[in-house]
């Protein structure tokens, strides 16, 4: 029986993007905004989920340099992150189906020397970013502008075959994928032979997996993972961020973090923290561009 639920689901779902694909790109843009207003409409729980995170953060947000003061209310901001995710929903259809290019060849990036030099160091790279503005794109874009593959850590969907859709989508434009589940020596093995591992880590994570990190003025559980990955392996983090410009995307390389060379549980911490601000400068400048809709406190003494 659940095989059979799960065939019709990745059947659905296979319909679905193949119908999106074939919509012309100067209409996708509109249909994926009311698609988003839907999903605001009609997953109640996953609203209230972004509306509550938002509200709380809101008051540290209003105060930080970054804010540009773009939104009023948790309600504008939500509304705007849903219509964000229809968006890069039929973006990701279009991808799936090859016809992503028209896509990658509007997109502005900036601070790609960053990426370069950390390339140029030979010790691999760490691409560290959150689940900001339409990360399958950014991710599947590295090809186009940086002329390389990235081996992206990914959790395996629950469905098979739904699974088999995703990670061909994900393995395009010659992407690897690494499943979390035991993860760490393939990723090791990638960055011994020099490639480029990215990973968004921007969810909460269980204690013994993660850092006590402040992130938007409330306590969060933050993945401890590429700071260990660097520390083992001298390989340069790099922050990566992507946002929506109008109807453009801009995929922005900050300069590599340098780690601060203490390998103790505090050091760890220490590194963990700053790399979770830059992703808080960010979520405070671009406030729509982040996905508020899991429960990224959980578990760390806040309400979820």
């Amino acid at each position: 029986m659940k095989k059979s639920i799960w065939l019709i689901q990745a059947a659905f779902f296979y319909l679905f993007t193949l119908c999106v694909a074939v919509l012309p790109r100067s209409q996708s843009t509109r249909i994926g905004s009311n698609i988003g207003s839907f999903l605001f409409n009609i997953l109640h729980s996953r609203r209230e989920i972004a509306i509550d995170n938002i509200r709380q953060a809101l008051p540290f947000m209003k105060k930080h340099p970054a804010w540009t003061g773009a939104f009023d209310t948790a309600e504008e901001i939500a509304l705007a992150t849903f219509r964000n995710l229809g968006i890069s929903i039929v973006e990701v259809c279009r991808l799936y189906h090859g016809k992503g290019n028209d896509l990658m060849d509007s997109m502005t990036v900036i601070g790609k020397e960053n990426f370069q030099h950390a390339k140029d160091m030979d010790k691999g790279v760490l691409c560290v970013s959150g689940h900001c503005g339409n990360w399958e794109l950014i991710s599947l874009s590295f090809k186009q502008h940086l002329n390389e593959n990235v081996w992206a850590i990914v959790r395996k969907q629950n469905n098979p075959y739904l699974n088999t859709i995703v990670e061909k989508m994900r393995m395009g434009y010659g992407n690897k994928v690494i499943y979390t589940k035991a993860a760490a020596k393939p990723v090791l093995s990638v960055i011994k032979s020099k490639g480029v591992i990215g990973m968004l880590v921007d969810q909460a994570v269980f204690e013994d997996n993660g850092s006590l990190i402040n992130f938007l003025g409330r306590k969060a559980w933050a993945n401890r993972a590429p700071a260990i990955f660097a520390h083992k392996t001298g390989a340069p983090i790099v922050p990566v961020l992507g946002y929506r410009d109008g109807d453009r995307h801009v995929l922005q390389f900050l300069p590599a973090y340098p780690p601060c060379g203490d390998r103790t549980e505090a050091g760890i911490d220490q590194d963990i923290q700053a790399l979770a601000n830059y992703l808080q400068d960010f979520v405070c400048a671009h406030p729509a561009d982040w996905y508020w809709v899991h429960r990224r406190w959980k578990r760390a003494g806040e309400p979820a």
